[in-house]
């Protein structure tokens, strides 16, 4: 007896020691065993990629000291923009240990502070860039989604439309638009740059739809009985907004330039809209005798146009998986 009890111990034991022999190696698999990582999406990932390119720091960052300056220009100076003292007629150059008092760049030809007009004129120029960016970006969208999705004679007669409109120069077709009106205000010359400028957007879009509506959950969704509107804005749209965006951001810095030019041309905004464009044009009278009237503005006007055109090749990288 007691040497089965013996026996029978020695067999228990040999056998706990076998399974615990055998658990241990999956126990030790199970713990060394990388967690695999979560999939990202097309956002997430260009967002990962943005936040290490010293480009998009760059550019991010003087955009959004460009939207503050615009939305409280108070903050950076006590000066009003219009204050006219003639005793300062071209008073002072840009003196360097004057930072942040009116006098820093010294007064335009009606004695008014160069540096108070700069602070608010950005406000102008930010106003019709984001205003025109938006709408063309809204109008192009529909266009191109709508002439891609349906094809046929939809999508021929909105692509001629979009041919007629790209045909007419840009600078030229504005210059005539806003000719017409006797009074340009800050949405007068929004509204003329949106009706030109709409078309770029539009053929972008329509491309991407024409791709995008072949896809596998595209026609899934046909097939499931989706309605129209559900497809284009739950499917269609999501899809296709990533090289709109490109061309929207890309874009913005070109509106910027564009209602400088027509500023300066004396057809976009006029007095006593307070505009780099403006200050521009009333200082190449005195590009001899007092330049920095003239290329304080204009320096301005290049780094707010460089600011989103780094910002828009920033996202185009970080979007595009060929450059990469």
């Amino acid at each position: 007896m007691p040497e089965k009890t013996a026996a029978t111990a020695a067999t228990t034991g040999a056998e706990k020691v076998a399974t615990a022999t055998t658990a241990a190696p999956d126990a030790l698999l199970t713990a060394k065993a990388p967690k695999p990582d979560k999939a990202r999406s097309l956002w997430s990932d260009a967002w990962h990629d943005l936040r290490r390119n010293p480009l998009f720091l760059i550019s991010a960052g003087l955009i959004v000291l460009l939207i503050v300056i615009s939305a409280f220009p108070g903050l950076f100076t006590s000066a009003s923009p219009r204050d006219a003292d003639l005793a300062n007629h071209y008073l002072g150059q840009p003196n360097w240990s004057h930072f942040f008092q009116p006098d820093w760049f010294g007064y335009d030809g009606q004695g008014r502070s160069i540096y108070a007009r700069v602070l608010y004129g950005a406000r102008a120029s930010i106003i019709v860039g984001v205003g025109v960016t938006a709408l063309v970006t809204i109008l192009g969208t529909l266009v191109g989604m709508i002439a891609g999705y349906f094809g046929g004679w939809v999508d021929t007669l909105l692509s001629r439309v979009t041919d007629i409109f790209m045909g007419i120069p840009f600078l030229l077709g504005a210059l005539v638009v806003l000719t017409s009106f006797e009074k340009r205000a800050i949405w007068v010359v929004i509204l003329a740059l949106v009706f030109l400028g709409w078309t770029q957007i539009a053929r972008v879009a329509r491309g991407s739809v024409i791709t995008i509506k072949q896809a596998d959950y595209v026609v899934a969704a046909k097939a499931l009985g989706a309605s129209t509107t559900r497809i284009l804005t739950r499917h269609v749209l999501p899809n296709a907004l990533a090289p709109i965006i490109v061309v929207a951001t890309i874009a913005l810095g070109g509106y910027i330039a564009a209602e400088a030019t027509l500023s300066f041309l004396g057809v976009g905004l006029a007095e006593p809209t307070v505009s780099w464009g403006v200050d521009v044009s009333s200082g190449r009278e005195q590009l001899r005798n007092a330049p920095h009237v003239l290329i304080i503005p204009s320096v301005m006007v290049s780094i707010t146009v460089l600011s989103f055109l780094m910002f828009g090749d920033a996202v185009r990288n970080a979007l595009d998986p060929k450059l990469r």
